[in-house]
């Protein structure tokens, strides 16, 4: 069984600076990450603000992105929704367009609506029924329904197209141990997120990988594959001088940092995000800009 491991960063969702879609710099986004010897890209995902777009917006991301990847990249859809029935018709359309992998959250709708352990399973099973490509199950605080290890486990044991987990809880280096101990082979592909704040002890727990966003893959792609190839030292020390980075990212900015490394770098015209997510303060900006360039990613020098 081939199974992706190393970086998969969740491509920004570009706008023009009037919120409309650029798929042109959707397309970019695509060469830079193929560049940057990604191992697969992410769309759709809340990295991406998909509760931003309409389900037009969805098909016109989702095309220019497999069109763009043209088999040099694999793509991961999310395709996340409440209705089982809604979640396995954008599952279904990826498929179709030619995705390689699709990632959903637990079903919720706001900070209480959720569902319990039976009814997530059902969840996943109608979900799949109309899949052959991979899924990746999507283990985040957003979503108030629990995913427990035993109930991941379940869901990897009796659901085949269930390969994935992305774990991004607190604790995730305890949970990614105790999961991967739980499933053995019914869950090979094993990953976190949180923009890899927590990478290395999530690797000395067994992830294959990071799902991390698009602002320094290129550094987490080697960070990976040296720490895989047995040369941790060598991972870590590049891991610790990324650290404050992507720490700021992650307390800081949000989804809008690599919108703004990306403009900086001429990958795309508008770092805009739609309303009512606002610009990141311009001292915000400048000092995001000031720890960027200390590190010297691609993304600032691509173009």
């Amino acid at each position: 069984m081939s199974i992706i491991r190393g970086i998969i960063p969740v491509a920004p969702t570009v706008f023009t600076d009037s919120e409309e879609l650029d798929l042109s710099g959707q397309r970019r986004v695509v060469d830079y990450l193929v560049d940057g010897r990604s191992d697969a890209v992410c769309i759709l995902a809340n990295y991406s603000e998909q509760f931003s777009l309409t389900d037009e917006e969805r098909k016109l991301v989702l095309t220019a992105t497999l069109d763009q990847a043209s088999g040099r990249l694999p793509v991961c859809v999310t395709t996340s929704h409440f209705s089982a029935r809604i979640a396995a018709q954008h599952s279904q359309q990826a498929q179709e367009r030619g995705a390689t992998m699709v990632m959903l959250m637990a079903p919720f709708f706001g900070a209480t609506l959720k569902v319990d352990d039976d009814a997530v399973v059902e969840y996943f099973k109608r979900v799949t029924d109309v899949l052959e490509i991979d899924v990746m199950v999507q283990d985040t605080p957003m979503s108030p329904t629990a995913l427990s290890v035993a109930l991941l486990a379940r869901l990897a044991r009796e659901i085949p197209q269930i390969k994935y987990a992305k774990i991004e809880m607190p604790q995730t280096a305890d949970k990614l141990r105790t999961l991967i101990a739980a499933t053995g082979d019914d869950l090979p592909g094993v990953y976190d997120g949180e923009e890899a704040i927590t990478l290395i002890p999530d690797l000395d727990a067994g992830a294959q990988g990071t799902m991390s966003s698009c602002m320094v893959p290129d550094q987490l792609g080697q960070i990976v594959r040296d720490f895989h190839a047995g040369d941790r030292d060598k991972a870590v020390a590049q891991w610790e001088n990324l650290l404050p980075l992507i720490h700021f990212e992650n307390r800081q900015c949000g989804l809008r940092a690599t919108k703004v490394l990306m403009k900086e770098g001429r990958i795309i015209k508008s770092e805009k995000t739609r309303a009512p997510l606002n610009e990141l303060h311009p001292d915000t900006r400048s000092q995001l800009l000031e720890i960027a360039k200390r590190k010297d990613p691609l993304v600032l020098r691509w173009s």
